[in-house]
């Protein structure tokens, strides 16, 4: 798909402000290109070496009308178990519930407890109905027939890490009844710079008002660590941010003089630039746009009078 194809444009978001929000699902490439290159590099992979196969986009993967073709194409060709990652902003769409029922696990977002945190952290597209975000998420749960459900939570300092908070979103999981609650950190380059991770009393807090179900995935201040080439750089950049600190882990033998001439050299080639966050370099596909003063937090949308979301 497209940088950045999205509806939501979350003020944590590792791929840049979403222009212009879209959320009318459009077949941005034909299927059978994808199952083509997802064939192509399967067979150059060793036999056993894989655990998933990952589902996402750059910005949000449902929005593409061919995703229950692609999931059937690939599910018709491997046993490897397949994931898709999604926000889950249109699961309160049947056609698209029974698209996500083929995967093995679902993982949609849900960062909030009420509609008013819900618009502040996700500023989703004018069509999206906070309730009907919460229905759908719960209509997926209680399908027959469904792989696992983990929903993924960001926390953010100061936005969705209180107390009320968290106990507000604890009772929707009750209702909702996830496999599994993953809880994630803004570690990669979020849009807005003032956004934070929790200290650690909010991570304990966090963990221990969303239950056993909920844990750090990955835990926090893991790397994960991947040996690639200088030609894989760009195309890693390209699907989602890197700390500049983290190549030394990605290329382990290079001398700190090697890597600089790598860097530069991306940079000149236009495809590739660097935003910092928090004193942290990150490089990022240079057609993301990313919020470059540190601006105060925006007020809260007001709700929509008219709860019927557009199409």
């Amino acid at each position: 798909m497209p940088p950045k194809t999205c509806n939501w444009n979350c003020v944590y978001c590792q791929l840049g402000r979403t222009h212009p929000l879209r959320n009318t699902r459009v077949m941005q490439v034909a299927p059978e290109t994808i199952v083509a290159e997802f064939e192509s590099r399967l067979a150059e992979l060793p036999a056993g070496s894989l655990d998933w196969i990952t589902f996402v986009a750059s910005g949000e993967g449902t929005l593409y009308s061919g995703l229950g073709q692609v999931l059937r194409e690939v599910r018709r060709r491997t046993r490897i178990p397949v994931a898709v990652i999604t926000n889950g902003s249109l699961l309160d769409r049947p056609e698209v519930r029974e698209e996500l029922r083929l995967a093995d696990a679902v993982l949609p977002t849900l960062d909030a407890g009420d509609e008013a945190t819900f618009l502040r952290i996700n500023r989703p597209h004018r069509g999206l109905i906070w309730e009907r975000h919460v229905a759908g998420i719960e209509a997926f749960a209680h399908m027959e027939g469904r792989g696992r459900l983990w929903i993924e939570v960001m926390l953010v300092a100061g936005l969705n890490d209180t107390e009320k908070q968290l106990h507000k979103m604890a009772a929707l999981f009750a209702r909702i009844a996830p496999d599994e609650i993953h809880l994630t950190l803004p570690s990669r380059c979020p849009i807005e710079p003032w956004v934070r991770a929790p200290d650690e009393a909010g991570l304990v807090r966090a963990q221990a008002i969303l239950g056993a179900k909920a844990t750090f995935a990955p835990p926090p201040g893991t790397t994960i660590a991947v040996a690639c080439t200088e030609q894989d750089l760009a195309a890693i950049v390209k699907r989602h941010p890197l700390r500049r600190d983290d190549l030394p882990v990605l290329f382990p033998s290079w001398s700190e003089e090697r890597l600089d001439a790598m860097v530069a050299r991306l940079l000149a080639g236009g495809d590739v630039a660097e935003v910092e966050r928090a004193g942290t370099c990150f490089l990022v596909a240079a057609e993301l746009r990313y919020a470059t003063k540190d601006f105060p937090r925006p007020p809260v949308r007001p709700p929509l009078e008219n709860k019927t979301p557009n199409p």
